[in-house]
């Protein structure tokens, strides 16, 4: 596994985190705890698409990988919409707190999902950003 990408990664998850937390207080102002980290849960998930096709993974973006890219937020949506729900529900956590306990328990499972998706098997591999793509041998 490359570093480096776990490096890239976990500041991209930073970043994301950080804009994901600033969209839910301010939604949080207007909405439902649960509305606000739906729609901040989205809003972040798009930028974070974009930092990971160009920072992290270092691939050209496309609507393949766009439309993918959510499968990856899947396994982070559910765990952090049931921990969010736990933490507040049944742990009675503070609402502004809960979110950042939830998604730190996400973030291992995203990385591989994500890894998966922009440098998965199976004949998906998108092009790299900086150079074109070597063929990869098939496994038989």
């Amino acid at each position: 596994m490359n570093f480096g990408r776990i490096v890239r990664f976990a500041l991209v998850g930073v970043v994301n985190t950080l804009t994901y937390y600033g969209f839910y207080l301010l939604l949080g102002r207007v909405l439902p705890y649960f509305a606000a980290h739906v729609l901040a849960f989205v809003l972040s998930m798009i930028g974070s698409y974009f930092l990971s096709c160009y920072f992290t993974f270092r691939v050209k973006p496309s609507w393949k990988t766009f439309f993918l890219f959510p499968l990856s937020a899947a396994s982070n949506f559910v765990i952090t919409s049931v921990g969010l729900w736990l933490l507040v529900e049944l742990l009675h956590m503070n609402e502004t707190v809960a979110p950042l306990v939830a998604a730190a328990v996400a973030v291992p499972i995203t990385f591989v999902v994500a890894q998966f998706i922009f440098h998965g098997r199976g004949g998906f591999s998108p092009v790299p950003a900086e150079e074109p793509a070597e063929p990869q041998e098939t496994v038989r």
